[in-house]
């Protein structure tokens, strides 16, 4: 089968750690794009920040952002799931008694109760501005997600995790990495965003691709006929892929494109 649609994820997958493209992944990119294979964007971040992502490779394609809530082409938006508001009340007020930062998006804005060392370190790999104000001073409406940040603690996040978890299991809530709990819809993951894609553009599982890190890529890689893993991927899911790359600073996804639908080999 011949591949048409390459979904992938950014952080981790086609950006390095330091924020950077290897220039090979760029170029990467463009040859698929001279293919007529589209390529898509699927990632947690909010789609402004994603928007930009795309804009320095050259991509028109629709954006999948938030996970899965959010499906952008240009302004016209495809699919969008928000969390309702009272739902969304009591876990930032959860949060807060926690004492763990919380992102807060609402119509494509991110909010913040204070300016913290998170905060920068967070806008500054992002290239996102940011609103502080109280949240009990904020009318909850349209959020997007909730982020739980903790760069230095881990295991916080992982209890944060399993707790909301366990409490609202009407959410799809995940760890994106170490250090970050996405809280978002039900319908609102990876894979719902790439289903969203697929018809857009008629084009089937079976011709999809697709590519990820983490444990928030389980949905975006089971929405693709090959299920590739990065070779800096969690464990967890190596096993679910048909097949791990390399790395990321290694150009792990030039090497699958490659592989997989520039040799037009199949798994």
């Amino acid at each position: 089968m011949t591949i048409k649609l390459v979904t992938t994820d950014i952080d981790g997958t086609i950006l390095k750690h330091n924020g950077e493209f290897n220039k090979a992944v760029i170029d990467c990119i463009h040859d698929l794009d001279n293919l007529g294979v589209k390529v898509v964007l699927v990632t947690g971040r909010m789609h402004k920040s994603a928007q930009k992502i795309a804009d320095e490779l050259g991509l028109s394609t629709p954006i999948v952002s938030y996970q899965g809530a959010l499906v952008k082409n240009k302004e016209h938006v495809l699919y969008e799931k928000y969390i309702p508001n009272d739902i969304s009340k009591r876990i930032i007020d959860w949060g807060l008694k926690q004492d763990i930062h919380i992102n807060l998006y609402m119509n494509d804005d991110l909010y913040v109760e204070k300016e913290n060392e998170f905060t920068r370190k967070y806008a500054s790999h992002q290239h996102i501005p940011f609103n502080i104000q109280p949240f009990n001073t904020i009318k909850l409406n349209n959020v997007n997600k909730i982020l739980f940040i903790d760069y230095n603690d881990a295991d916080k996040v992982t209890m944060v995790t399993d707790k909301l978890q366990k409490d609202f299991p009407e959410l799809y809530i995940v760890k994106s990495t170490d250090f970050f709990c996405e809280v978002c819809h039900r319908e609102a993951t990876k894979g719902d965003g790439v289903n969203c894609i697929q018809k857009f553009y008629g084009i089937s599982k079976e011709e999809t691709l697709s590519i990820g890190d983490h444990n928030n890529d389980f949905e975006l890689l089971t929405s693709g006929g090959i299920k590739i893993a990065m070779g800096n991927a969690t464990e967890e899911l190596k096993k679910l892929a048909d097949y791990v790359t390399d790395t990321v600073d290694n150009d792990g996804f030039v090497k699958a494109i490659e592989k997989f639908v520039k040799a037009g080999a199949n798994v």
